[in-house]
């Protein structure tokens, strides 16, 4: 009996050292900058994406709900507001929405960058309260209970609003980078562990 139970153990030892074929790479996710507001500006929301020469140029532009970083070799103006606006200076690369409203007492506007090989992903989770995406290369998809959105290098789309379980994948043929704008309440955990159903 106790060689059975030492024949086992050993088994499940060398089991439990070999390398898991089926574990997806993780997605790598990384906060570029992020801000605190007060309020949200009227009406309809829309993320405006612009580039600029300089970080000095952007930062002097920038204002109450902009967000400016540096990415792939440029500077970027994420600015929260109305559709159609432009920022002096800047060159519009493309405007994104309507994203959904949260309403808090204070808000957290931050741009995180996603990056990673085909296949890595995140875990399931939430956010209080919105996501928008634009791809610089690759391919990502948000999985979520509404099924699957894809986007593409070159495009943006506005994502679920507030409390919307999602799985984010890097699913092209070549590494992926996207910029990810976020409007949530600055008062709840920035992202919280969820099941899909």
């Amino acid at each position: 009996m106790k060689t059975y139970v030492l024949a086992l153990a050993l088994a499940a030892a060398c089991l439990a050292a070999l390398p898991q074929a089926s574990a997806q790479p993780a997605l790598s996710i990384k906060p570029l900058t992020e801000r605190k507001v007060g309020e949200l500006p009227p009406g309809a929301l829309f993320w405006r994406i612009e580039n600029f020469a300089t970080m000095a140029q952007a930062q002097a532009a920038a204002g109450s709900w902009s967000l400016v970083v540096e990415s792939a070799g440029k500077v970027w103006m994420f600015t929260l507001g109305p559709a159609g606006g432009a920022t002096r200076g800047g060159t519009k690369v493309t405007e994104v929405g309507p994203i959904p409203r949260v309403t808090a007492t204070q808000y957290l506007l931050r741009i995180n960058e996603a990056t990673g090989t085909p296949g890595s992903v995140t875990p399931i989770h939430t956010h209080p309260g919105s996501e928008a995406f634009y791809v610089l290369a690759g391919e990502q998809s948000i999985r979520g209970a509404h099924g699957v959105m894809r986007v593409r290098a070159g495009t943006a789309e506005a994502g679920h609003g507030a409390d919307q379980p999602m799985q984010v994948s890097s699913s092209g043929d070549g590494d992926l980078h996207a910029l990810v704008m976020f409007v949530v309440d600055a008062n709840r955990p920035f992202s919280s562990p969820a099941t899909l159903p």
